[in-house]
C-alpha cells in the first residue's frame, strides 16, 4: 500500500569522534523515506532551496521515491550542524539555518491525498495538522514524530494532533517531559490516553518500548561493534516500521512486532556510516538477514 511522508529535507555538517563530514544529505523525511523504500512505494512531500544538489535528488529517486511533492523554493535549503560527544548519545547543535524550511507550507499533491499510510515526520505540530486536513480520506494508519521543542512551545497543537493519529513515535526523555512520568510504561499509557492507540518510545542504543492496544513489548537495538554516526537513526527506525506495515497493509499484534524489529535493523545500518552512505550499500536481502539475526538474539526457548 502507498506510504506518504511529510517532513524536513536538509544538508548537514556532522562531527563525531570518528570523523567530520560537511554538506551531507540529511533531514527527517530523507532518512525515513529511504528506509521505508526497502519495503514499499514511498511518496515524499518537502521543500528544498535552489542550492539543493542534483545528486541528492537523484539519490532519492534511485530508490523510486515519488518526488512529485518536492517543492523547490527560492532561497537556501535547511542546514544543520552538530557535534557528538564521546559517548555518541549526546550531541550539541552548533548551527541551525531553517532557510526555506522556515516558511514551509506543506502542499499534498492530489495524487497523494488518498494514501493508506501516512507519517508526519518531526516538524511544527500546526504543519502536521495542516497535512491531515488535505487528505481526501482518513488514511488507514497515521503515525507522527515530535520533539521536546514542540512539547514545550506548542503543547496545545500537539495535544490536538495526538487526538487524530494512530501512533506516536517519541524518545524516552520526550515521553517523560510530556507526561511528567519517570517510568516509561506509565508515560506510554499516559500518552495513549491523549489519542494514539500505539506509542513507540525510542531508547537509543537500548532499543524501544512499545505501548499498544495490541500488547506491550520491548525490543533491543541491533548491537554494533562500532557506531560512526547516529544521525537519522530514529527517522530510519520509523521508516522501517511504517514501510513494513504499509507493505503488509495490516496493523495487528504480529505485524507491529515484526515492523519494530525491522525498524531496529534499518536504524543499525544508518549508524554504521554518515548520512545514507551505509544504507546505499545495503540490500533488502541483507536487511532480512540481520532481521533474522535479531530474532535469534531475542529468542528464549520455552
Amino acid at each position: 500500500m502507498s506510504l506518504l511522508c511529510v517532513g524536513s529535507i536538509g544538508i548537514d555538517t556532522v562531527e563525531t569522534p570518528a570523523a567530520r563530514r560537511e554538506s551531507i544529505l540529511g533531514g527527517s523525511a530523507v532518512y525515513f523515506s529511504y528506509a521505508a523504500s526497502y519495503f514499499t512505494n514511498v511518496q515524499l512531500v518537502g521543500v528544498v532551496g535552489k542550492d539543493f544538489p542534483p545528486e541528492y535528488r537523484a539519490l532519492l529517486a534511485s530508490r523510486e521515491i515519488d518526488l512529485s511533492g518536492l517543492e523547490v523554493a527560492d532561497g537556501k535549503t535547511f542546514r544543520w550542524t552538530g557535534k557528538y560527544h564521546e559517548n555518541m548519545n549526546d550531541r550539541d547543535t552548533l548551527e541551525v539555518h531553517l532557510n526555506v524550511f522556515g516558511h514551509f507550507n506543506p502542499k499534498v499533491p492530489p495524487a497523494f491525498q488518498n494514501t493508506d499510510f501516512l507519517f508526519l515526520a518531526n516538524t511544527v505540530p500546526a504543519q502536521q495538522l495542516q497535512v491531515l486536513t488535505q487528505m481526501k480520506k482518513r488514511p488507514k494508519f497515521v503515525a507522527a514524530d515530535t520533539m521536546n521543542l514542540w512539547i514545550e512551545t506548542a503543547r496545545e497543537d500537539l495535544d490536538t494532533l495526538l487526538g487524530k493519529i494512530d501512533a506516536l513515535v517519541i524518545n524516552d526523555s520526550e515521553a517523560r517531559l510530556y507526561t511528567d512520568q519517570r517510568e516509561l510504561l506509565p508515560a506510554g499509557k499516559a500518552l495513549q490516553k491523549k489519542g494514539p492507540k500505539t506509542v513507540i518510545i525510542k531508547k537509543g542504543e537500548h532499543g524501544a518500548l512499545v505501548v499498544s492496544n495490541e500488547g506491550n513489548f520491548s525490543i533491543p537495538a541491533h548491537p554494533l561493534e562500532q557506531v560512526v554516526d547516529p544521525t537519522g537513526a530514529g527517522d530510519t527506525f520509523a521508516g522501517g516500521i511504517m514501510g513494513y506495515l504499509a507493505s503488509t497493509g495490516t496493523v495487528n499484534r504480529d505485524t507491529l512486532r515484526r515492523a519494530v524489529a525491522y525498524g531496529s535493523v534499518v536504524a543499525s545500518y544508518t549508524c554504521q556510516d554518515f548520512s545514507l552512505d551505509c544504507l546505499q550499500r545495503t540490500s533488502r536481502q541483507q536487511i532480512d538477514q540481520r532481521f533474522r539475526e535479531l530474532l535469534e538474539m531475542v529468542h528464549i526457548p520455552a
